[in-house]
């Protein structure tokens, strides 16, 4: 009971923020900015218009989480536009069914969030807009200017700004291609239904909580394996061949080092491809059983003829577009691109993204097994 009541206490105390100095400046001037243009544009539309009201209070509140907080599900466009809008129908509904104004007043709100809910545009100050109504004794105008107006130029500021300080808005949550992890032990179906469990609206998006998930696992991952770099379990100087080598000085190659892959470089060692041992399968028609070892030497025969109807050079038969890693990547970058691209080969580059070593996945089990060990 104790712990319970040290623990509801601490409720109450301010909760750190992660966010820097940069952002939280980044913030300050785009609500400036926000807040400027929709007051600016209403105010001249307002005295075009003679209207009385021409910037509604809660469009504030709006600003706060268009700006601050762009990646929460309430700040999104429609929680904005619709979420102010319908609440402050809302109001103006009450306003004329409900003689009361403190009944007015609760009922304004009551159904605000009552609408917002079913139409999936939940937005606090849509609240403040419903009550707003009510207070000011709104006719249905207001609803359209300054509820819908200021709410729409707001976005479109919003959109704007975010964007060209490069932080998505609409927000879309992607985890970046090289944090992504096929170490991940949970689905977004999992996700789900841990969420319903809470049965309340929770502030972050799923997208984002399994992005936040995804990368808590690799930063966990990365600190178990300690500072394990590509470098420290690639095979230095690999075998390699360059486009025009003869398929059947590649196949000697492998048989000779016992290997089943070869890095295809350029004359600057700049990988173009790699040929592996299913590539001379593929060709020699593997799909057929019979007779495998007599298509596989009539593939890599070469041919004294100056015509070929068949492959002569690894150039024609290896594989393009394959993923590599660089020797200061961490070990644990590498586990999405085996896992998610069923690779068996990695090459491995320098800074200048010339070939220093390849990693096979039994190095990446190895190495794991020994920093378990």
């Amino acid at each position: 009971m104790a712990v319970f009541t040290a623990q509801w206490f601490q409720a109450f105390l301010p909760k750190p923020l992660a966010v820097n100095h940069s952002t939280r400046l980044r913030n300050v001037i785009g609500a400036f900015i926000g807040i400027g243009l929709t007051a600016l544009l209403c105010y001249m539309w307002g005295l075009h218009s003679h209207a009385a009201v021409w910037l509604m209070a809660p469009i504030g509140a709006s600003a706060v989480l268009v700006f601050a907080v762009p990646s929460s599900p309430l700040a999104q466009p429609w929680p904005v536009i619709g979420g102010n809008t319908l609440s402050a129908l809302c109001g103006i509904v009450c306003v004329h069914l409900i003689p009361d104004p403190v009944l007015a007043a609760a009922a304004g709100v009551a159904l605000a969030i009552g609408v917002m809910f079913y139409a999936r545009c939940l937005h606090p100050p849509g609240g403040a807009a419903a009550l707003l109504a009510v207070l000011t004794q709104a006719d249905w105008s207001w609803a359209l200017f300054p509820a819908l107006t200021n709410s729409t130029l707001l976005v479109l500021v919003g959109i704007a700004y975010n964007n060209l300080t490069r932080h998505s808005y609409p927000h879309i949550a992607i985890a970046p291609a090289a944090q992504t992890t096929g170490l991940s032990r949970f689905r977004d179906s999992d996700i789900d239904a841990v969420m319903a469990r809470f049965n309340e609206v929770i502030d972050i998006s799923r997208d984002d909580l399994r992005a936040i998930l995804q990368l808590t696992e690799l930063q966990a991952y990365r600190r178990q394996m300690g500072d394990m770099l590509c470098r420290d379990i690639m095979t230095e100087n690999p075998v390699s061949v360059v486009f025009g080598t003869e398929l059947n000085e590649a196949w000697a190659l492998m048989k000779k080092h016992d290997i089943k892959a070869l890095p295809v470089l350029d004359p600057q060692r700049r990988v173009l491809g790699m040929v592996t041992l299913a590539d001379f399968m593929r060709h020699s028609g593997a799909d057929r059983f019979e007779d495998i070892g007599g298509r596989l030497k009539a593939l890599v025969k070469r041919t004294d003829s100056p015509y070929s109807d068949k492959p002569e050079v690894v150039g024609q038969i290896m594989q393009t577009g394959i993923k590599t890693a660089f020797e200061a990547d961490h070990v644990v970058e590498l586990s999405p691109l085996f896992s998610e691209n069923d690779l068996r080969y990695v090459p491995v580059l320098d800074a200048t993204r010339r070939l220093v070593g390849i990693i096979t996945q039994s190095d990446l089990m190895r190495a794991l097994y020994h920093q378990a060990a």
